[in-house]
C-alpha cells in the first residue's frame, strides 16, 4: 500500500503535490518523494520519514515546475531505505520519473528481460524501478524524436502486456507531460480530478480525498487497463491500452482498512462500507451469537478505522457506544510499520484504555482485521487490565489466512495468526471469551451496495484465490525470505540516493 499523486498545472505545482501527500499520509508512513519538473529540468527531493519531515522550507523553495509526482510509501518487500523511496528516474527517453502503488508478481521475469534484452541496469530492489524501466525501455523503442499521445499510449499498452499484478502508476516525462495508468484488474485504486483557474489543472491520486482538500472536482476513476495522459500544456487524452479480457476486481482491503473513510474509490463509498459491515455482523450475532449480545453491556470500538462499524452493530443491536481507548496520534499505524518488535512496542504507546469504560464490564470490542494479532492481543490484555469482567470480540472481516501479493505488505504466511488455525485456536492466542468474525459472502455485498455494477473484489487475503498463475509454491518460498521480519532486521542493502547524482536535486 502506498500513495500516489500526480499533477499539470498553470503554476507551480509543489505546494499542491505537498498537500495532496498529507492527506494521503495515512496509506504510507516510511518515505516520502516528490518530482518536480518544467520544459527541461528536474528537481527531486525523497527520503525515509513521514511528509512533514522529509520536505523542510529549504527544499520546498528549490523544488519548481508546473508539473510534479509523489509518492508516499511503506515496504512492500524487503528494505526501508532512501534509496527505494520514490519517485523513481531515468535519463533516457526524454527523462522519466515515475511513482507506483501495488506490486508485480512478475518480477524475477521482468529483471531477467531488463538486464539481458533491454541492458538496462537496476540499482535497487523495488519493483517499481522495474516497471520504470519496462516503461522507459518500450517508449525508447518507438524512436520518437517528438512524444506524442499515441507513443505514451502503445509504450503502456507494451507494458500492460509484459506485467502482471498490480499498480497504480504515475509517470512525469520531461518535456511531455503526466502518465497515469492501472492494471487490468484494477485492484489499486487511482483517480482523476479537475480544477478551474487560469485554464484547467488536472491532478491524478490515490483517493479522491486528495483531490477534494485542493478543490479539484472528481472527474472519475481511471478505468482498469486504462491509461490517461495530460500533455504539459494540459491537453488529456485517454485510451485503453490493455484488452478486456480480465473482469475488474478491486480490492476490498481498501475498505476494511486501508482507505481512509471519507473515500469514494470505484463509486463504493468506505463510509457506507464499514457502516454495512457493522450491520452485517449485527445480523450475523443475533442469529447465531445471541448470547454475546445478552451478556455485552457496552460496545467499544479499538480505534481507528473500526469505529464507523462498531457504532452501526451498537445501533442496530441496542447497545450503548462508548469509545473506551485514549489515541495517541503521534504514533504510526501499527499494522504498516516495518518491523515486528517496533510493532509491539507501538501498541502501547498507540493506544491507553479509559479505565471507567471497562472496569467491572462485559464489553463486545469491534475490530477492522486481525492480521499477526500482535496489536489485537496487547489491546485485550489493556481491557482485562482496566477491569473489565468479560470481552468479546467481533472482526468486520474474515480471518486473514494467506499473503498479500498485490501490494499490501502483510507478513509472510506463517506469521500470519489465521493461518493454519482455527476461529478457537485464534481465540485463544489473543485471549478473548468469543470471537466472532464477519462472513467473507457478506463483507463482498456490503462493499457492492453503494456500486452493484461491481462484480466480485481482490478478496485473496481471505480466500486465497490471486487469478494469477505466476503465484506458486516457489513464489510464496520467495516472498517468505523477503517479507519474514528476521530477513528485514538483518536486511542490508542500502544504496545511496543515486538519484540526485544523475539530476538536479533539492537534497
Amino acid at each position: 500500500m502506498c500513495g500516489i499523486v500526480g499533477s499539470v498545472s498553470g503554476k507551480s505545482i509543489n505546494q499542491d503535490i505537498y498537500d495532496a501527500l498529507i492527506v494521503l499520509q495515512h496509506r504510507g508512513q516510511d518515505a516520502a518523494g516528490m518530482v518536480v519538473g518544467d520544459d527541461r529540468f528536474l528537481a527531486l527531493r525523497k527520503d525515509v520519514g513521514l511528509v512533514s519531515q522529509v520536505f523542510e522550507e529549504r527544499h520546498m523553495a528549490k523544488l519548481n515546475g508546473f508539473m510534479g509526482i509523489g509518492h508516499v510509501r511503506y515496504p512492500t518487500a524487503g528494505t526501508s531505505s532512501s534509496a527505494e523511496a520514490q519517485p523513481m528516474y531515468v535519463n533516457t527517453p526524454f527523462g522519466i520519473s515515475l511513482a507506483h502503488n501495488g506490486n508485480l508478481t512478475n518480477v524475477h521475469e521482468l529483471r531477467d528481460f531488463l538486464a539481458q534484452t533491454a541492458h538496462r541496469h537496476l540499482n535497487t530492489r523495488s519493483d517499481s524501478e522495474v516497471l520504470l524501466n519496462v516503461f522507459a525501455h518500450h517508449l525508447e523503442g518507438l524512436k520518437a524524436q517528438q512524444l506524442h499521445p499515441e507513443h505514451v499510449f502503445d509504450a503502456v499498452s507494451a507494458l500492460q502486456k509484459q506485467c502482471r499484478g498490480a499498480y497504480a502508476v504515475v509517470a512525469m516525462i520531461v518535456g511531455g507531460g503526466i502518465v497515469a495508468f492501472r492494471d487490468p484488474r484494477g485492484i489499486r485504486p487511482l483517480l482523476l480530478g479537475s480544477r478551474e483557474g487560469l485554464g484547467t489543472d488536472y491532478m491524478v491520486a490515490s483517493e479522491n480525498v486528495a483531490l477534494e482538500v485542493l478543490r479539484y472536482e472528481f472527474v472519475r476513476d481511471i478505468r482498469p487497463g486504462e491509461a490517461v495522459y495530460i500533455s504539459k500544456d494540459r491537453e488529456i487524452h485517454f485510451a485503453d491500452c490493455s484488452p478486456r479480457t480480465e473482469s475488474h476486481t478491486p480490492c476490498i482491503f481498501e475498505h476494511v482498512y486501508l482507505a481512509r473513510s471519507d473515500a469514494v474509490l470505484d463509486g463504493v463509498s468506505t463510509q457506507e462500507a464499514r457502516l454495512n459491515m457493522g450491520e452485517a455482523l449485527a445480523a450475523q450475532m443475533e442469529s447465531a451469537f445471541q448470547h454475546v449480545l445478552d451478556d455485552a453491556d457496552v460496545v467499544i470500538p479499538i480505534p481507528e478505522t473500526s469505529t464507523t462499524s462498531a457504532i452501526a452493530l451498537a445501533q442496530k443491536t441496542g447497545h450503548p457506544y462508548r469509545e473506551g481507548f485514549v489515541k495517541n496520534r503521534y504514533i504510526g499505524r501499527t499494522f504498516i510499520m516495518p518491523g515486528q518488535d517496533q510493532r509491539r512496542r507501538s501498541v502501547r504507546y498507540k493506544l491507553n484504555a479509559v479505565r471507567s469504560e471497562f472496569q467491572d464490564k462485559n464489553v463486545l470490542l469491534v475490530e477492522d482485521s486481525i492480521v499477526r494479532g500482535t496489536t489485537t492481543r496487547e489491546i485485550v490484555q489493556q481491557v482485562r487490565s482496566a477491569g473489565a469482567k468479560r470481552v468479546y470480540l467481533a472482526v468486520a472481516s474474515p480471518p486473514v489466512r494467506f499473503p498479500n501479493v498485490f501490494g499490501i505488505d502483510m507478513p509472510s504466511q506463517s506469521e500470519l495468526l489465521a493461518s493454519g488455525q482455527d476461529i478457537e485456536g485464534i481465540r485463544s492466542y489473543i485471549d478473548v471469551d468469543e470471537l466472532i468474525y464477519q462472513r467473507l459472502e457478506d463483507l463482498k455485498a456490503c462493499a457492492k451496495s453503494s456500486n452493484p455494477l461491481i462484480q466480485d473484489f481482490e478478496c485473496s487475503i481471505f480466500d486465497g484465490q490471486y487469478r494469477c498463475n505466476d503465484i506458486n509454491d516457489e513464489y510464496f518460498v520467495n516472498l517468505h525470505r523477503l517479507r519474514h521480519d528476521r530477513a528485514k532486521d538483518f536486511e542490508t542493502f542500502d544504496l545511496s540516493d543515486l538519484d540526485a547524482q544523475i539530476i538536479p536535486t533539492s537534497s
